[in-house]
C-alpha cells in the first residue's frame, strides 16, 4: 500500500500554524518560510515590486534580512532610494526586459507581485520567467467565481481617494491564469488580500491539490451584492 496522501485540511492547517509576521502584512512571512521548507529553493533568490522601501508591508524583507536571499526589489514611486529599491515602472510590456537587464535567473524562487493595477497582466506576460512560487495582491471585492480584472492601462495609477476599489483582478482571475500557466493555489491570507502560488512541478507529490473554493476567504452575498465601481475610462475585464 502507498503512503497517505497530505490532504488539503491538513496542508492549510500546517501553514495557518506557521504564519507569522515579521515585515509582511500578515502570516506571509512565517508561512513562505515553511512553504519553501516543503518544496526547497534553487538559488534563495526573489522579485518584488512594488517594493515600497523593501521593509514596509515587504513579503521579501524577512528572508532577505534574516534568511540569507537575496533579490531585486522594485518600486515605481519615490519610495525607492535607487539602490536597496529600484526606481522602475512594471508594465505588461517591458516587465521580461527589467528581468534581463537585472539578471533574475528564470526560475527564480519567489515572485511577490503588488502594484494595485495591472498585477494581472504583468504576470500574463511573464513567458520565459516561470517563478517556482508567485505571491500576488487580489482584489477582494468580486464574488467568489468571477474571474475579473482592470482592462490593461500601461499609465494606470491607483486612485486611493476616489476609487479604491478600482486595482488588480479578483482571486478568481488569478487562479485562472495561474492553472494555465501550471500553478497551484496553495495559500490565502486570512486577513490581508494575498494569495501565493506554487509551479506545479514544484508542488510536493504526497499532498493533494487545493481548488479555488478551498481558499476563498472572502464571500459577499449574493443579493444586493454590487461589483466595484470604474472609474471613468476604466473598465473590468472578464478572463
Amino acid at each position: 500500500m502507498g503512503e497517505a496522501r497530505t490532504t488539503v485540511a491538513e496542508w492549510r492547517a500546517d501553514l495557518e500554524a506557521h504564519a507569522a509576521s515579521v515585515h509582511s502584512q500578515g502570516g506571509e512571512d512565517g508561512v513562505l518560510l515553511r512553504l519553501f521548507e516543503r518544496i526547497g529553493t534553487q538559488h534563495r533568490r526573489f522579485v518584488e515590486f512594488g517594493a515600497w522601501d523593501g521593509l514596509h508591508l515587504s513579503n521579501t524583507a524577512n528572508l532577505r534580512l534574516h534568511h540569507g536571499w537575496s533579490g531585486l526589489l522594485m518600486e515605481g514611486s519615490d519610495r525607492a532610494d535607487g539602490e536597496r529599491v529600484r526606481r522602475e515602472r512594471i508594465d505588461a510590456e517591458n516587465v521580461e526586459a527589467l528581468f534581463d537587464h537585472y539578471d533574475v535567473p528564470q526560475d527564480v524562487d519567489l515572485l511577490s507581485i503588488d502594484i494595485d493595477g495591472n498585477d494581472y497582466w504583468v504576470w500574463n506576460a511573464l513567458r520565459r520567467y516561470r517563478p517556482r512560487v508567485v505571491i500576488v495582491e487580489y482584489n477582494v471585492f468580486f464574488l467568489p467565481e468571477t474571474a475579473k480584472t482592470i482592462a490593461y492601462d500601461a499609465a494606470h495609477e491607483w486612485d486611493k481617494e476616489r476609487y479604491g476599489l478600482y486595482h488588480g483582478a479578483s482571486l478568481a482571475a488569478f487562479h485562472k491564469l495561474a492553472t494555465e500557466k501550471g500553478y497551484v493555489l496553495a495559500w490565502t491570507e486570512p486577513y490581508a488580500p494575498n494569495a501565493i502560488f506554487v509551479r506545479e512541478d514544484a508542488w510536493p507529490a504526497d499532498v493533494e491539490r487545493p481548488g479555488l473554493a478551498d481558499w476563498t476567504r472572502w464571500d459577499w452575498p449574493e443579493d444586493g451584492y454590487r461589483e466595484p465601481p470604474s472609474p471613468p475610462g476604466g473598465r473590468w475585464v472578464s478572463v
